[in-house]
């Protein structure tokens, strides 16, 4: 082990070797803080296999099929050896400063109780936590040194409720929620229950920062798979909606202004909610 390795950097990826590689490769080159890079490999006989074979600064697992994404983090954590866990999909590009903006809010933080994730930035985004900026919608139109040039221009506030990846946390807390919840495999909503096994331990802190930059094809992989039925899922499992959840307990898409406090869920949202949980109970 290197022990100035601060983030061990989990990447699961299923036959999307051109997305991989040049995820791979922003990490190396836009990266200042030493990390180590862990891939798992859905099936991969589309030369990602062979390809990670030949990487030796990547360690890597596989798996002979597409097993998802939950059961893919899972393999990969028992390669991590640093302190913190960053899960990234294979279709983002991460912008330069990336790693050392997450790091500060770390220091900042000064403990382990968080979930912190870079700021999207996407070709054709409605989401108010994301950036709509289009440097490409896939490899082939990739404007690689326009993002380069102008990504740090665009406006962008850190911002309360973040889910989904890239995401950050100490491996003490991946270690006691048990990582990604198999029952939603290959993954559909599996970041929300992920941070309500977090907000149950007591975290507070789900941060999106907004200096931290990553550049996000998206839908490369999700858009191939049969997605499971995580909002029934979700909804089976905790008693509430997957949007219930994220607006009114982790408040996404306010303006960061701190630790979150206990969620004010006002009783018509809570009657919908009980209706909903005895219809799928039912």
């Amino acid at each position: 082990m290197n022990h100035s390795t601060r983030f061990s950097i989990l990447i699961p990826t299923w036959n999307n070797l051109a997305y991989l590689r040049c995820c791979v490769e922003s990490i190396r080159k836009n990266s200042i803080i030493p990390h180590e890079i862990i891939v798992h490999v859905n099936d991969g006989s589309d030369g990602t296999l062979e390809w990670v074979k030949q990487q030796p600064d990547i360690k890597f697992n596989h798996s002979d099929t597409n097993i998802g994404i939950c059961l893919a983090m899972n393999l990969a954590r028992p390669l991590a050896t640093a302190d913190y866990i960053l899960y990234i999909n294979d279709d983002m590009y991460t912008c330069p400063g990336w790693d050392t903006e997450l790091m500060k809010e770390i220091q900042q933080i000064g403990h382990k109780n968080f979930l912190l994730s870079g700021t999207l930035i996407e070709p054709d985004s409605h989401n108010v936590c994301t950036i709509s900026k289009d440097y490409g919608k896939d490899i082939s139109s990739f404007r690689e040194e326009e993002l380069l040039r102008t990504f740090k221009d665009l406006p962008m506030k850190d911002w309360q409720g973040t889910t989904w990846p890239p995401n950050i946390m100490h491996k003490d807390l991946w270690d006691m929620i048990g990582g990604y919840s198999i029952e939603f495999s290959p993954g559909f909503y599996s970041d929300p229950d992920l941070c309500m096994k977090l907000w149950l331990l007591g975290v507070r802190i789900f941060k999106g920062v907004a200096a931290s930059r990553v550049y996000h094809f998206g839908t490369k992989s999700t858009g191939r798979v049969v997605a499971n039925n995580g909002y029934r899922t979700f909804l089976r499992k905790w008693g509430i909606t997957p949007s219930t959840f994220t607006e009114y307990y982790l408040k996404r898409g306010k303006a960061y202004d701190g630790l979150l406090t206990e969620p004010q869920i006002p009783g018509k949202v809570k009657f919908k909610n009980f209706i909903k949980k005895l219809g799928q109970l039912s």
